[in-house]
């Protein structure tokens, strides 16, 4: 593979929601950027970070409540979402890209 190629992979990646978690901003289907982390997370951003629960599977949530290190991670929809609120705050280490819909409803 190209370098700049394989740079453009780690830096971006495309990647299809699943689930209802985060409706209205994002639906199942819906095509997100994922972008390499260049900043600390901020209240209110859109990420996305391994489910501390399963480490293989990956979850988009919105940042709700940051405190030192730990990350409190909720849903849009809260009756549909699995977040802190069932696994707790998440090192904000793990926090490795933001997310960025290719496109608004």
């Amino acid at each position: 593979m190209h370098p700049v190629r394989r740079f453009i992979t780690w830096w971006v990646q495309r990647v299809v929601v699943e689930g209802d978690s985060m409706l209205p901003t994002l639906r199942s289907g819906d095509e997100v950027l994922a972008v390499r982390r260049w900043r600390r997370p901020r209240v209110g951003d859109l990420v996305l970070c391994p489910d501390p629960r399963d480490m293989a599977r990956t979850l988009v949530k919105r940042c709700h409540e940051i405190t030192g290190d730990q990350v409190v991670l909720r849903g849009d929809n809260p009756e549909y979402s699995t977040d802190s609120r069932h696994f707790g705050p998440v090192p904000r280490a793990t926090i490795r890209y933001f997310v960025v819909p290719l496109h608004r409803h």
